[in-house]
């Protein structure tokens, strides 16, 4: 695999999954005063569900996607530390629009934690409009979508 390819995550790559997840959210935890949600979810079984793209060799970055009848989701974003910076984060986003349009929906959605400033800046400039913000629980989220038309 070339270092800008986006692959299919297979079992195998389920402990880089993780900690590229755990490595990219863990600065988080002090901020917002919980485990961001992509910390707990369960790899192995977004992995198997065909749910995570990942790019790098070692993994370096990945996407998590659900697909809706109207949108793609894009669940979960995450960038090694040491690879933020580097335009990962930009191709693995492009890779979701793609995704989207191959499918055929017409909008991405995604939320963010209030207190993650730096996605706040990041999205607008991929596209993305804050549609909502609410509060679900312990979370403060902003919602954002995108639209592919």
């Amino acid at each position: 695999m070339g270092d800008d390819e986006i692959r299919a995550a297979v079992a195998a790559d389920v402990p880089a999954v993780k900690a590229v997840t755990d490595a990219a959210y863990h600065h988080y935890i002090e901020r917002i005063g919980v485990v961001p949600v992509p910390m707990e979810a369960d790899h192995a079984a977004n992995v198997a569900a065909g749910k995570v793209f990942v790019t790098g060799d070692p993994v370096v970055g990945l996407v998590v996607l659900e697909e809706y009848d109207d949108h793609l989701y894009l669940d979960n974003i995450a960038v090694r530390p040491d690879a933020q910076g580097t335009g990962v984060g930009g191709r693995l986003l492009r890779f979701v629009d793609a995704r989207a349009r191959a499918l055929g929906l017409p909008e991405v959605r995604l939320y963010t934690n209030a207190m993650m400033w730096e996605n706040q800046k990041i999205y607008p400039k991929y596209g993305y409009e804050a549609v909502e913000r609410r509060v679900d629980g312990p979370y403060d989220r902003i919602h954002y979508r995108k639209r592919l038309d």
